[in-house]
């Protein structure tokens, strides 16, 4: 019984807030609700499968470039912004992205995995950014001591790729 009158309750109160004008449903909502900040990182990678990390002026372990998304900006926008920004290079964003909720910090991040647009840039690459002390080209199999937030964002990438590879074989017997 105590159940239906909160059942009851909270469906009059959802029709009594739908009756108010959208601007005040907005800011109730973002008012009630956790504020979470949204970044957009990349993980780069040469042709030869080598991975660009960053060394933060304030962290000791290795990262991804990549940083938060100015208000109103598209997740790939702001991800090229970012990449741009800490090491100077130009990357074209490839798949899909993944995304990644950390609910201690309140942060999401939408991870892309990237590559270099000029041939120019796969070589020595150095920071542009005062926030970031070194950039460097690591082999996959022998990569330093990351980041929490990176090596996750490097998993949850890489579900993300397992699950969109197509077999090429199963693909052409769809088409028959």
């Amino acid at each position: 019984m105590d159940r239906s009158i909160g059942a009851r309750t909270y469906r009059l109160a959802l029709r009594v807030f739908r009756l108010f004008p959208r601007s005040v449903r907005r800011i109730t909502v973002r008012t009630v609700s956790p504020s979470y900040t949204v970044g957009a990182i990349c993980v780069i990678e040469r042709p030869d499968g080598a991975i660009l990390l960053v060394r933060q002026a304030y962290r000791k372990k290795w990262g991804i470039p990549g940083g938060l998304l100015k208000r109103g900006e598209a997740p790939e926008v702001g991800a090229r912004r970012e990449v741009f920004e800490e090491v100077g290079i130009a990357v074209e964003l490839v798949g899909p992205p993944a995304v990644v909720v950390d609910a201690d910090p309140q942060r999401v991040d939408v991870v892309y995995r990237a590559r270099p647009v000029a041939v120019s840039e796969i070589g020595e690459v150095r920071p542009t950014s005062p926030e970031i002390v070194e950039a460097k080209w690591f082999a996959p199999d022998a990569l330093p001591e990351l980041q929490f937030e990176t090596a996750e964002a490097m998993v949850a990438l890489a579900r993300v790729r397992a699950t969109h590879t197509i077999d090429p074989a199963a693909a052409e017997k769809h088409l028959d």
